[in-house]
């Protein structure tokens, strides 16, 4: 019998791939268990047969030609379901409770979600900090109170906006909750292309960067500016020497100023015939027909440094498994002590990269529920 490819959602808008090998495939949105770290969680049909098999190859979280290799054992019972929605709530107050211990250990770092397993034998806190944080202590202190295995994850901004959810100024769900397939950078570049307000309040979402959406259009406004002259340039008309004050890019106008201040506007095709019976014929740019990227129902991981953003990403959780807990918390601690000492990346008169700090890299650490570091 083959196995069938299928996509589970979990909380959190999080997805993962499960082989299936029960001769009938799970219906979309049916519950159903599958297998977890050392355990089992409960997870809800996104996509099943060619539609799983097609997702896997073009979504960031896919495995690709590798195939899952992990499996769903079965759909769930009322009995299963009833036992998660029991654990929702729990979150917010596990979220809570760890929160106090950061705050008691002056952890330089925010928990923004707890997700429980469904059999309870692992809880995993999702943080977002500025540098690497030494959170040796804290973990065996959350695995002494809550009596499980403990796994942190940092994430950026932007994923803890797609965690949690919400509505954005336009009125609609975060884009990248609902349907983004991956969280691109954005810069200021974008803005300033498409001739926006470069005021932070107005084009920032709720994560504090730069809107998603500043991208959608990006490309159309970039391939329909090629076919115009630039702003600032003297073309010559019919009516002689004209500065060229505006183009309209929706109405294929331009506007022209000339030497006696007056102002008119022509369409595009006007202007290159005026400018061709000039004897001052402008370049026709060799541009390829606009296509717009293909778009895929999904998410990625990443995150954006500043509202000036650098296009450095975030690699997302690294994976350190328990035994690697101390030596990969003690070499964070050992940076974010090195990057204390060091000033901020300077840009003044004399330039240069001097003394960059703020490590950014995130990872996960897990403990056994005695808080000991070893594997379980």
């Amino acid at each position: 019998m083959d196995q069938m490819l299928i996509e589970i959602a979990f909380k959190g808008n999080r997805k993962d791939f499960f082989l299936w090998d029960q001769d009938e495939p799970p219906p979309v949105k049916a519950a159903v268990i599958v297998d977890a770290d050392r355990g089992e969680d409960l997870g809800f049909v996104h996509a099943c047969g060619e539609l799983a098999d097609k997702r896997n190859a073009g979504t960031p979280h896919g495995y690709g030609v590798a195939g899952a290799q992990k499996k769903a054992r079965r759909l769930a019972t009322a009995d299963d379901v009833r036992r998660a929605e029991e654990l929702r709530p729990e979150d917010e107050l596990t979220r809570r409770r760890a929160m106090e211990r950061v705050k008691a250990n002056d952890l330089v770092m925010k928990l923004t979600d707890a997700e429980w397993q469904w059999d309870r034998k692992k809880l995993t806190l999702y943080f977002t900090a500025e540098r690497r944080v030494d959170f040796r202590t804290l973990v065996r202190e959350l695995a002494s109170m809550f009596r499980t295995r403990i796994e942190l994850k940092q994430i950026g901004v932007r994923d803890e906006a797609k965690r949690l959810d919400g509505i954005g100024r336009c009125g609609r769900q975060y884009c990248s909750a609902s349907w983004l397939p991956e969280l691109r950078p954005v810069n200021l570049g974008v803005a300033k292309d498409q001739r926006l307000s470069l005021n932070p309040s107005q084009i920032s979402g709720a994560c504090g960067r730069l809107m998603c959406c500043l991208r959608y259009e990006h490309e159309f406004y970039v391939h329909s500016r090629k076919r115009f002259p630039k702003e600032g340039r003297l073309v010559h008309t019919s009516r002689g020497e004209e500065k060229l004050i505006a183009n309209d890019i929706f109405r294929e106008r331009v506007t022209l100023r000339g030497a006696d201040g007056e102002l008119r506007t022509i369409t595009l095709a006007e202007l290159r015939e005026e400018a061709n019976a000039a004897g001052a014929p402008l370049p026709v740019p060799s541009v390829a027909a606009f296509t717009p990227a293909a778009i895929i129902d999904d998410d990625v991981v990443s995150d954006d440094a500043a509202i000036e953003d650098t296009g450095e990403e975030l690699d997302g959780p690294t994976g350190v498994e328990a035994d690697d807990a101390e030596s990969a918390a003690s070499e964070g601690a050992a940076e974010a002590a090195s990057g204390e000492r060091k000033a901020h990346r300077r840009r003044g008169r004399r330039g240069g990269r001097r003394n960059r700090s703020g490590h950014r890299g995130g990872g996960d650490t897990e403990s056994k529920p005695d808080g000991s570091s070893g594997n379980a």
